[in-house]
């Protein structure tokens, strides 16, 4: 493996929330990073440019994850850009929420489509491009062991991103590169504050044995340890949620 300040990591969804605390404490740690986004433009190129004012390398690539044209070209780019790519940190994903008796179906459709088939797009081309001595990191949910009500269809492609993720570890034998999820529990993004009142954000973090909500950065730190001395962890879902059941 070399050293951090020759490595470069791929983080999709790093326009804002985990995406973007992953992007700059992996660029605190010497990576380059590419600031990949789907629909917020603006804000992906907020993120690179807290980068660079920082002192670090980042470049922008836009892309739906579930098209694998378009996410070929992110990873063209990180080659082009920077030589290769040693970590991708694949954070974007959809969360509409209802309860499964009332979820329109194009809804769930949706969300498999980002959250599985993206997963799958991503992972393919990490499992293709990454170099060795690598790290793949996906996430997951807390969801999956808390099984609150109206999380039916993101819950169900979650589980699939961690199926995805157990057998790919298994896939690379051999080319000393690791695969991972990171399973937050509730944490302070505008993913989870939308379409909740703020008695129930309250109540949700009341519950916790930390008495808060994650943050960003407190999930940030797990995707750190994976993308550089964790390399002895591979093929495992890390629950980071503070202790919530």
């Amino acid at each position: 493996m070399t050293d951090n300040a020759e490595r470069v990591a791929l983080i999709t969804g790093a326009s804002g929330g985990i995406g973007r605390a992953s992007a700059e404490r992996l660029a605190a740690d010497g990576f380059a990073v590419v600031v990949h986004y789907s629909g917020g433009k603006e804000r992906a190129q907020d993120t690179a440019d807290a980068v660079r004012r920082a002192g670090g390398r980042a470049v922008v690539a836009s892309g739906d994850v579930a098209d694998e044209t378009a996410m070929a070209a992110a990873f063209d780019l990180a080659e082009r850009e920077f030589g290769g790519l040693d970590v991708v940190v694949h954070t974007a994903g959809i969360m509409p929420l209802a309860p499964i008796a009332q979820m329109d179906l194009d809804t769930f459709d949706r969300v498999q489509r980002t959250n599985v088939r993206g997963t799958f797009v991503v992972d393919q081309l990490a499992a293709r491009r990454v170099r060795d001595g690598g790290a793949i990191i996906n996430f997951s949910t807390s969801v999956t062991r808390l099984q609150l009500p109206a999380y039916g269809a993101y819950a169900a492609s979650k589980g699939a991103v961690e199926a995805l993720t157990l057998i790919l570890a298994r896939e690379l034998h051999g080319r000393d590169i690791t695969v991972n999820a990171v399973a937050p529990g509730p944490t302070a993004t505008p993913l989870f504050f939308e379409g909740k009142s703020q008695e129930v954000i309250d109540r949700i973090a009341a519950s916790n044995p930390m008495e808060r909500l994650g943050t960003p950065q407190d999930v940030a730190e797990t995707v750190a340890f994976l993308a550089g001395p964790g390399r002895w962890v591979n093929g495992q879902v890390l629950y980071v949620n503070g202790g919530a059941a």
